[in-house]
């Protein structure tokens, strides 16, 4: 059975959700609202995370947590767990309230952190839950805008820093900022691997965790092989000049890098049975 890859490491950052079973709300009052965060208030504390943004929706909810000491699985196991049973005594139920496994797309901090911290307060608008964010006061949004107190498990400093020294000025920039985002859609169009959000730069610096899970066969393959060259690099003409080249090539593009037969012979006119002829070879 396929499963996602998780990579942790110290100081990682992730855009984490998770969702209702068969779409199911998670919270069904405020008194659910409350009792997962202050679920999370002990997680944090806990586990030693830093959590820079939050919303809870009706079947989801979205965090983005920095993991100094490289334990996500084991906190959302807690967090999850914790807050599956409670909801459950208070309302007579029992088997899962989430779907499966959490999800955790890996950020890089100093490309997207920013841009996601926008987008994870903006969703009670994109889903029509409220015209105004002052009006929605289940995420992390007003406590950063300086409308009301903050939550001990939030960290605010590092976003606010991004905008002015004083401190003032820098909730005001970044009030305007949240506005001026209402028009966009988030970075996804970025993504790698569907768990990435980061430059090739960020990718080169976890390489060795990448080259880990090349060989783990439950994970996704294009989640394995993410950070591999693109056919039309290895088979670069200026330097493949001989069929014997060639042939190495497409050896080393199957074998160390997983592209499939059909995916290399379309990059270069041949055959499916050529490629595996030659690969068997």
């Amino acid at each position: 059975m396929a499963r996602p890859l998780r990579l942790e490491f110290l100081g990682a950052i992730y855009h984490v959700t998770s969702r209702g079973n068969a779409r199911q709300k998670i919270y069904v009052d405020d008194n659910d609202r409350l009792l997962f965060l202050s679920n999370l208030d002990s997680v944090v504390e806990r586990y030693n995370w830093i959590c820079h943004a939050y919303c809870l929706m009706n079947n989801h909810y979205h965090l983005l947590i920095e993991t100094p000491d490289s334990n996500l699985s084991i906190g959302m196991r807690q967090l999850n767990g914790i807050y599956t049973q409670g909801f459950n005594r208070r309302h007579k139920e029992v088997g899962h309230l989430l779907q499966g496994r959490f999800k955790a797309i890996l950020v890089d901090k100093d490309n997207y952190l920013l841009e996601l911290c926008r987008y994870i307060v903006l969703n009670p608008i994109r889903a029509g839950f409220v015209n105004k964010l002052s009006e929605y006061k289940w995420s992390s949004y007003k406590s950063t805008a300086g409308t009301t107190k903050s939550p001990n498990f939030l960290t605010t400093g590092w976003i606010l820093s991004h905008f002015d020294r004083d401190e003032d000025n820098a909730k005001r920039k970044y009030r305007k900022f949240v506005r001026e985002g209402r028009v966009k859609e988030g970075p996804w169009d970025q993504l790698m691997g569907q768990i990435i959000l980061g430059d090739d730069k960020y990718l080169e610096k976890i390489e060795s965790l990448l080259k880990k899970s090349r060989y783990i066969k439950e994970i996704p393959r294009e989640q394995r092989y993410m950070n591999r060259p693109r056919l039309d690099k290895i088979f670069n003409g200026k330097e493949v000049k001989t069929k014997k080249e060639r042939n190495r090539r497409i050896r080393y593009a199957h074998i160390k890098y997983g592209y499939k037969l059909s995916e290399i012979g379309r990059v270069l006119g041949l055959h499916y049975a050529t490629v595996s002829r030659i690969v068997n070879k």
